[in-house]
């Protein structure tokens, strides 16, 4: 029974690391204050993020980004959610907590999907936005 359990828990262990290519620890430092977002592949955007009920725009300056980098966020718990018209995430949403003096490093499951919609979809109201937070896809 011993062999059956162990060879369970290397068959999961090498199952769960094969592909793993995303990197757990950010590669780069994360500056005091921000919350940085790293998705396990590119995302082409459009994408909408919401952080405790407000929709924050996001601003995307190159074609495709593996960051989504939040700056000016206030020290304490904040819930997020994720969505993109090209994308899905995982997860799409949850808690974080900034902490005074000290960055975040957020590791999400991101895949591209195309989606064959008919007819044109309603457009969303524009981004309220917090005061002081901005938010940007980088590479």
């Amino acid at each position: 029974m011993k062999a059956v359990q162990c060879g369970a828990i290397l068959a999961v262990g090498v199952l769960a690391g094969c592909g793993m290519r995303t990197p757990t620890l950010p590669t780069r430092n994360v500056p005091p204050g921000v919350v940085m977002f790293r998705f396990t592949r590119k995302v082409k955007g459009p994408v909408e993020l919401t952080l405790d009920g407000v929709r924050v725009p996001v601003s995307q300056k190159i074609k495709a980004g593996q960051h989504l980098v939040v700056k000016g966020l206030a020290p304490g718990r904040h819930k997020y959610f994720l969505m993109g018209s090209k994308e899905a995430f995982g997860p799409d949403q949850g808690e974080f907590e900034v902490r005074p003096g000290g960055g975040l490093y957020l590791v999400t499951f991101s895949t591209n999907f195309d989606a064959v919609l008919y007819g044109k979809g309603e457009a969303a109201p524009a981004a309220e936005g917090i005061p002081g937070v901005q938010a940007s896809l980088e590479k």
